[in-house]
């Protein structure tokens, strides 16, 4: 019996020995094969601070794209590594490259922000949350900007429209900061027609005074541009607050559903009285929402007229569209939902400039585990950059890339080769918006005006966003028919 317990125990130990000796084969085997997998090629420079000089003089001449990353692309290729602001990065190129990183969101690669943005914009904002949290904001958003959304949203941005008009282009010729006027124009819109909020003198301004710290140091010390942007941003809040409140109020008296047709304000204040999300999200969203709409649609429609103006073929087939939808309504009669859809060469023309000419650079991801891609490891902690120019100006995907030719968007693009909305999980909640604003926009103005550019070649700089350097002044004078 003793013979049998010694021998049973020294098998039982072989066979651990065996198990033991297996794991450690593999795990040697594991290793041996990731050793094979590289950091990609290219440069780290100087210890903390990298190549982030560079990249800010590329990008204050905005020429990040042709002075950074095209500069690289052809000493390293498509993939490479770099630090920028203290982290190391893995800038990447391509359709496979968007598709691969933008659709893992959440699985492979988080959304990684500055400090400044991330306090500024909001922790509590859908541009922070993950997965369960992140769907359910988007949810609520996405709601006010479906379809039936859109019906209802048309004719208050019609209203809007033409009361902007009357009060910054008529009377008589004159010349106008296009760029300006938009900017006024959208940021009104995101407030009073979507979010059902009434526009107070000086409440833009607050707005830009946050914008201005968005890419600033996180130094909070007095007269800084993050310590002026934190101030302006808690003024906000607190303005957002009272509204919020007053709002709930008025509706769980009225025991009503209290999601008011496409306000979207209603919306997240009924998700809010329901336990689905908290005061301080309704006050991120907000925020964010306004940031995010009215800046980049305000760039767009600056160099849709821009390349309008260069390309007076486009303009001439662009105003017979708009031309026939005006000749089917009667004197006075508002656009519809319908009608924006009839603009399909209008939105061709846009969606080319703002090809050309993309309001956001691209964005940062954050590995949150090691990841393999393009033959190399890209290590956990990790960024990611990918960049809208690394597809629009390939010519891979687009032939003839610096050629303006809206026409291409007549056939169907590869995914992920345009990306000036992003993609994947983050998709811009607000493209939709953006869309009505630009066609409605130019409906107005191209059917009642006539314009031209003060400087046509006005260059184009970029702080943190970009934008026309001179505010674009056009010349406008009423159509008289």
């Amino acid at each position: 019996m003793a013979l049998d317990m010694n021998f049973l125990v020294s098998v039982s130990i072989s066979a651990l020995l065996a198990v033991a000796l297996a794991l450690v084969l593999t795990h040697c085997k594991r290793c041996k094969n990731k050793s094979k997998k590289r950091l990609p090629p290219g440069q780290m420079g100087l210890p903390w601070i990298g190549e982030t000089i560079d990249f800010c003089k590329a990008q204050k001449k905005n020429r990040l794209y042709e002075d950074f990353i095209q500069a690289r692309i052809q000493k390293h290729g498509k993939t490479f590594k770099t630090r920028l602001m203290g982290s190391p990065t893995v800038v990447v190129n391509g359709a496979d490259a968007n598709k691969f990183f933008l659709s893992n969101e959440f699985k492979l690669v988080v959304s990684s922000w500055p400090s400044s943005s991330v306090q500024l914009m909001g922790e509590n904002s859908i541009m922070e949350k993950q997965g369960e949290a992140h769907r359910c904001l988007r949810a609520i958003v996405a709601t006010s900007l479906s379809s039936a959304g859109m019906e209802i949203l048309v004719p208050r941005m019609c209203r809007t429209i033409q009361m902007h008009m009357e009060k910054y282009w008529n009377g008589g010729e004159k010349t106008i900061s296009l760029y300006r006027l938009t900017k006024v124009l959208t940021f009104t819109i995101v407030l009073e027609c979507l979010l059902g909020i009434e526009v107070k003198p000086g409440l833009l301004e607050t707005f830009e005074r946050v914008l201005e710290g968005v890419f600033a140091a996180p130094v909070n010390f007095p007269g800084s541009k993050f310590s002026r942007a934190k101030s302006a941003r808690n003024e906000i809040a607190n303005m957002l607050v009272e509204i919020i409140r007053t709002k709930r109020n008025d509706m769980e008296k009225q025991q009503e559903k209290g999601e008011e047709e496409g306000i979207l304000l209603s919306r997240l204040v009924a998700a809010l009285i329901r336990g689905e999300i908290s005061e301080v999200e309704v006050v991120d969203n907000v925020v964010l929402l306004v940031f995010a709409a009215h800046d980049t649609t305000s760039f767009a429609i600056a160099m849709t007229f821009r390349m309008l103006a260069h390309h007076p073929d486009c303009y001439s087939t662009l105003f017979k569209e708009h031309n026939n939808i005006m000749s089917s309504k009667s004197p006075g009669e508002t656009l519809t939902y319908e009608d924006t859809k009839k603009m399909t060469y209008t939105w061709q023309v846009a969606r080319e400039s703002i090809r050309v000419f993309p309001p956001i650079f691209g964005s940062f991801r954050k590995a949150i585990e090691d990841i393999e891609y393009d033959g190399y490891i890209i290590p956990k902690g990790w960024k990611v950059l990918w960049t809208a120019y690394g597809t629009h100006y390939n010519q891979e995907y687009f032939e003839d890339p610096l050629r303006f030719k809206p026409s291409r968007f007549e056939e169907p693009i590869q995914p992920y080769a345009y990306v000036p909305f992003g993609g994947g999980p983050r998709l811009c909640a607000g493209y939709q918006l953006a869309k009505l604003n630009i066609l409605i926009f130019l409906h107005y103005v191209v059917t009642r005006y006539e314009w031209s550019l003060a400087c046509p070649d006005e260059p184009i700089t970029m702080d943190p966003l970009p934008f026309p350097s001179q505010g674009m002044p056009i010349r406008v004078s009423p159509k008289f028919t």
